[in-house]
């Protein structure tokens, strides 16, 4: 796409942020983005669940808070009830209440495969917008929910998950990114980003190439939902997982002492994951108490920002 031009665009798409923002006023601009996918779970209200704080977060990752949702809908009306779409919609509906915002309509066309999601508008100060290119060398990275929904969906598509780990997935997946924009706005937070389709090492790597930093990871901190790392070990790995890694590769060192499993599941795409904030060492361990104290009790110092290696990633 050709890069736009306009006074009042604050962000647009040439750096592959979370969302595009636009000045209304001195005080005001308009978060949009938009996102859908095909079910992740079998149970159409967490299905509808989960893509809303998923089509959402995008707007917590810009610093901003959602004010308005539209559904989007494909849906096969010949072979799927529409008792099912209800309960979809039904689920997105109680998400997006629970953030605060309202939905004010939306889009449906017929398709053969289901898809479901939003097209969410927010709002922030242009002043505190957050975006992936503000991470400066010596910030300590914070992510704030764990990895593995990839190959979690993957294992309970084969019948492979528990129905335990599986409802460890869900609730992660359904988590809003509320609280962590929430405490995220008390603190000098560098920059932000979520974890989504491209997984751990391909949203950082969005950051230190749009930063023009290095960042070294510390994989043995990245947390991990409960039974995902034996799930990945017995090859419950996606396919979309290994091409986010072989994306990656070319760009990351690893050391010897990170198992090939790790890294998978740090590669692996995430459904509705975590944000990425980029905050001043001394302000870090001060982020974490407040996230944990609010409820984002998964929330770890997981990386540092380097001056050196702009555009890569050391993984260690």
């Amino acid at each position: 796409m050709p890069r736009e031009i306009h006074p009042d665009l604050l962000v647009g798409s040439e750096t592959g942020d979370d969302a595009g923002v636009f000045r209304l006023t001195e005080e005001l601009a308009l978060i949009q983005t938009v996102d859908f996918f095909t079910p992740i779970v079998n149970d159409p209200y967490l299905y509808g669940q989960i893509a809303a704080a998923n089509a959402m977060s995008d707007v917590y990752a810009m610093g901003g808070r959602p004010l308005t949702a539209m559904n989007v809908v494909c849906f096969p009306v010949n072979e799927m009830d529409i008792s099912y779409l209800k309960e979809i919609l039904r689920g997105g509906g109680d998400k997006v209440r629970e953030a605060g915002a309202v939905v004010v309509g939306g889009h449906s066309v017929e398709d053969q495969e289901l898809k479901y999601g939003l097209a969410v508008a927010g709002i922030v100060h242009p002043d505190r917008i957050l975006t992936n290119t503000g991470a400066k060398p010596g910030d300590l990275l914070v992510l704030t929910k764990p990895l593995g929904t990839g190959v979690i969906a993957t294992a309970v598509k084969g019948g492979f998950a528990s129905g335990e780990v599986e409802a460890g997935a869900i609730e992660v997946m359904a988590e809003l990114n509320e609280a962590a924009a929430r405490v995220m706005a008390e603190f000098p937070v560098s920059g932000c980003t979520d974890v989504t389709g491209f997984g751990f090492l391909g949203h950082a790597l969005e950051m230190a190439r749009a930063s023009r930093v290095g960042l070294r990871i510390f994989a043995s901190k990245v947390p991990l939902i409960p039974g995902v790392l034996e799930l990945a070990s017995q090859g419950m790995v996606p396919v979309g997982s290994h091409r986010n890694l072989e994306f990656c590769r070319s760009i990351l060192k690893v050391g010897e002492r990170v198992s090939p499993v790790l890294l998978d599941l740090l590669a692996d795409a995430q459904t509705s994951g975590g944000l990425i904030i980029s905050i001043p060492e001394d302000q870090a361990d001060s982020l974490l108490e407040r996230l944990r104290a609010e409820g984002v009790q998964h929330s770890q110092i997981v990386g540092r920002v380097r001056s050196e290696g702009a555009g890569s990633i050391q993984v260690v």
